[in-house]
């Protein structure tokens, strides 16, 4: 079990994910290349920040008599990611648009692929494990790994067909 995330594979994914694979390009899109792309989409959803108007009922913001604990500093809140840039943002559209290429009959397929590619943006790891996806779907790990790959393998084909 990997427990500190390697910062070779942390830059190679980068790498790949940077790499640019326009409709011009002679070579199509690759697995690893399509799996480093859905992955930081994943991130990059992850640190959007959660502010801004939602469906939630609103509170009346009041003035908070503090404790005498906590008058001397505020406690430090939890480390955030930075803010996505525009171009990150966009390169996460286009990533999980590719999910809409697998065919809707295999929506278990689509459900692992999209499970798969949320990854902590501090810490790269990914929020659902092999077994986790394993246990939430009544399936060995192993099986859940085989049927991530027949995911994977379909949105690389309909990118190379897409790009004939």
């Amino acid at each position: 079990m990997q427990t500190r995330v390697d910062q070779t594979e942390i830059t190679r994914r980068a790498r790949m994910a940077a790499r640019p694979h326009e409709a011009g390009d002679a070579a199509p899109p690759d697995a690893p290349y399509v799996v480093a792309r859905l992955e930081e989409a994943g991130a990059t959803i992850l640190a959007m920040p959660a502010t801004g108007p939602s469906t939630r009922m609103r509170l009346s913001t009041l003035e908070v008599v503090h404790t005498a604990a906590e008058s001397y500093g505020w406690t430090a809140g939890p480390a955030r990611p930075p803010t996505p840039s525009s171009a990150r943002i966009s390169r996460m559209d286009e990533a999980f648009a590719w999910i809409g290429l697998i065919p809707e009959d295999r929506y278990v397929l689509r459900r692992i692929v999209g499970a798969r590619s949320l990854v902590h943006p501090i810490t790269e790891r990914h929020l659902f494990p092999w077994r986790r996806l394993g246990k939430v779907l009544g399936a060995d790990h192993k099986a859940v790994q085989r049927w991530h790959a027949q995911g994977v393998a379909m949105i690389v084909a309909a990118l190379g067909r897409r790009a004939d």
